[in-house]
């Protein structure tokens, strides 16, 4: 189904640019592309891994789809996940694309979708945000992440939206790979949109201008607005199921909360705890190998508390226990089991907490019982943990007070922290 709707897409442009490879200096129309595909030689492992950011992974993937195999797209470096190994079995006979997870809370998993979930994505992601083919797509984000697979990669390849890649979000490669285009769309990560309008390279030419994978500081998106007349758009999406919402308005935002409204063909709700309901034909088939209740039958249950008022989704934090800094999810299990580890610490709690920087979204929160002191702790983490999971607060008390069933409740916790 996937290939099928590439080479009609292919036939209907064949003359037209389709990728633009700044890094090599070399360009491919859609015909070329087509061509280039069809010669590529396919993966010998039944599951392709098309990994890193060149036009290689472009002929990779189309490979794949033309052979008809699984696909899992791979960050540069990153192995393929073990348990692909002599599993394959057991995945579902519809689906044809697995995105990886992190393993931050127990074993790995992988998320499933069939080539009709993908194109819905597509679709949405296009029409919604009015993706256009005058308007080529400024490629820096990751293609194998979900963020850059559904935004660049399969508007390329279904909507025959032209992409051009640059091999790094530097200022200047940002600028010159913008360049030659008479307009353009550029999807970044806040943390990209601060750099460069620190260095005042946001090109002038972008007529597109989007921001996910993190909320977007809402005094970052008002000085880039008067500083260049650019309106960043939020774009709030998931894994699971594709885009969420998105900030149609032609002006910066006035709430931080607010993520936009919902894409087209998507609905949302709240369910009893408050949290957001996504409905759509973009919802992942399932969880694998290890299905849950919250995935499937074009419904995802997030754990994104949410108010919904004039359509518009205000988000409110998270009901789950996992951390969200900047982007990236850690469980606070992961943390206290190593911090219990370190000499001195007798018992110990990690939750998330509001974060003052924005663009981090939460910081980690610990809370110790025992005679180790920060400094120490600080250290002992580093040299086992990346720097951006070291908690940022640090709490000492006499003892961890359990809940009426015996537990230690992070909510309790954090509610009583949140005044501190």
């Amino acid at each position: 189904m996937l290939y099928e709707r590439w080479k009609h897409i292919s036939a209907g442009r064949r003359r037209e640019i389709a990728l633009r490879d700044h890094a090599s200096g070399r360009r491919w129309t859609f015909g070329e592309l087509a061509d280039a595909g069809e010669k590529e030689p396919s993966a010998a492992a039944p599951v392709a891994c098309p990994q890193g950011h060149s036009p290689g992974f472009i002929l990779q993937l189309l490979a794949a789809w033309r052979e008809q195999k699984i696909v899992c797209p791979l960050e540069p470096g990153q192995d393929a996940p073990p348990l692909l190994a002599g599993r394959l079995q057991h995945v579902p006979a519809s689906v044809v694309h697995l995105k990886c997870t992190s393993a931050t809370s127990g074993d790995a998993k992988l998320v499933a979708f069939t080539a009709a979930q993908l194109m819905a994505d597509a679709d949405n992601i296009v029409a919604t945000m009015g993706l256009r083919p005058d308007w080529p797509n400024l490629g820096v984000i990751s293609l194998a992440h979900s963020y850059g697979f559904s935004n660049l990669v399969l508007p390329l390849l279904l909507h025959g939206i032209p992409l051009v890649l640059g091999p790094a979000p530097l200022p200047e490669i940002v600028r010159q790979i913008a360049g030659p285009e008479p307009a353009a769309t550029l999807p970044a990560v806040p943390a990209m949109w601060r750099v460069w309008h620190q260095a005042n390279a946001i090109p002038a030419n972008v007529r597109l201008a989007i921001s996910a994978g993190a909320p977007l500081p809402l005094k970052l998106e008002q000085d880039i607005f008067a500083a260049t007349g650019v309106k960043v758009h939020n774009f709030l999406g998931a894994s699971e199921c594709g885009g969420i919402a998105f900030d149609r308005s032609a002006v910066p935002r006035t709430d931080a909360a607010l993520a936009g409204t919902a894409m087209d063909n998507v609905r949302l709700s709240l369910n009893d705890d408050g949290c957001l309901t996504v409905r759509s034909d973009a919802v992942a088939e399932t969880y694998w190998p290890d299905r849950s209740p919250d995935l499937g039958r074009g419904v995802f249950q997030t754990s994104d508390l949410a108010d919904l008022e004039g359509g518009s989704v205000f988000l409110r934090g998270r009901l789950g226990d996992v951390i969200n800094i900047a982007g990236r999810k850690i469980s606070p299990e992961s943390i206290e089991r190593i911090l219990q580890l370190c000499p001195g610490v007798r018992e110990c709690l990690v939750f998330g907490a509001p974060s003052h920087d924005a663009e981090r979204s939460e910081i980690a929160v610990a809370v110790i019982v025992g005679d180790a002191k920060e400094p120490v702790l600080k250290a002992f983490l580093l040299e086992k943990l990346p720097a951006w999971q070291v908690p940022r607060r640090w709490h000492f008390v006499d003892s961890l007070s359990t809940n009426t069933r015996g537990k230690i409740s992070r909510a309790e916790w954090r509610k009583r922290f949140s005044d501190v």
